[in-house]
């Protein structure tokens, strides 16, 4: 039996039922003081929801970073960072997180991790990596676009479960730094990054950011452990003594994890007509407290529930 919802915000908001059931197609009404009284809440659609409407975390892409505070779990995109992914696995495979730490907790901004003294050896993982801050986008199968504009990007939407933008004129596609992306830190040199430092987001949207670093993925469970750890005093929030870092355990493959050991997650899938409603819920949310319909929304409010399997 499933026991729990995250990162899904306002469960119980409600919205008027407009979506199309075809793929990709939304009906647009006119923002409205007057909210509609048909509707299903957010709560009602994950609640009505079905087996197919969820997927699960693919433990060949899914990495276990254990605190002496518990489990955060991320989950790689190999398919918008092809090389950065494959380097972080080889990292995480020859151990090099196991004994490090977090590295710097930046206030409304990002908590990253690695090597503080930047002397760990490399063993067979590459020591510099292109940076992939777009890739090649092949078709639209499983793009659900956004109706709404977007200031950073000509079109926005979600990929497996990821928040993504593209260009069509450029026919490229590249993740967004919405709260909870992975990202690969970098000098400024676009090869700088290996993998060996990865942050996380863990405030308001850094857009900006957007096709200028190589994201590879995004916090699936456990992201308060990130965005709680206390804020670094030097610039840019780093620690400036060992004392303050939160060390590392370990950071492991799930697929290397016994499967009695791994957090069991399942995601909301985006390619389906139930997400287009949830989509829709946040949009125009209703019931009694609502007065006014926006009938817009940005990218990185759209939530991608994750649900807790015992």
């Amino acid at each position: 039996m499933i026991t729990a919802v995250l990162l899904a915000l306002s469960c119980g908001t409600s919205f008027p039922v407009i979506a199309s059931a075809e793929k990709g197609k939304i009906e647009r009404k006119e923002p409205s003081q007057k909210v509609m009284h048909t509707y299903r809440s957010m709560g009602d659609i994950l609640n009505q929801s079905k087996a197919e409407d969820w997927r699960a975390l693919d433990p060949a892409n899914t990495l276990y970073l254990e605190t002496e505070k518990g489990r955060v779990v991320i989950e790689l995109a190999p398919e918008f960072a092809p090389k950065n992914v494959a380097n972080i696995r080889a990292l995480v495979k020859e151990g090099y997180f196991d004994g490090l730490a977090m590295i710097r907790s930046h206030d409304n901004y990002v908590a990253q991790w690695g090597d503080p003294n930047e002397k760990r050896e490399f063993k067979k993982a590459a020591k510099k990596v292109d940076g992939e801050f777009t890739v090649k986008f092949k078709s639209d199968a499983s793009f659900t676009r956004l109706p709404d504009s977007d200031g950073y990007a000509p079109q926005v939407g979600h990929v497996n479960g990821f928040p993504v933008a593209r260009d069509p004129k450029t026919q490229t596609t590249w993740l967004t730094h919405c709260y909870g992306a992975v990202g690969v830190a970098r000098g400024n040199e676009t090869d700088s990054g290996n993998g060996s430092s990865l942050y996380a987001v863990i405030g308001h949207a850094p857009r900006h950011l957007d096709r200028n670093i190589t994201v590879v993925g995004r916090v699936m469970f456990g992201i308060e452990l990130l965005a709680s750890l206390p804020r670094g005093k030097a610039p840019l929030g780093f620690y400036e003594t060992e004392e303050e870092r939160t060390p590392i355990k370990s950071v492991r493959l799930a697929a290397d994890v016994l499967e009695s050991d791994r957090t069991k997650l399942v995601v909301f899938r985006t390619d389906t007509a139930n997400f287009q409603a949830l989509i829709e819920a946040q949009r125009n949310r209703g019931g009694e407290w609502y007065k006014f319909a926006a009938n817009h929304i940005e990218l990185c409010n759209v939530p991608i529930p994750v649900r807790l399997i015992p």
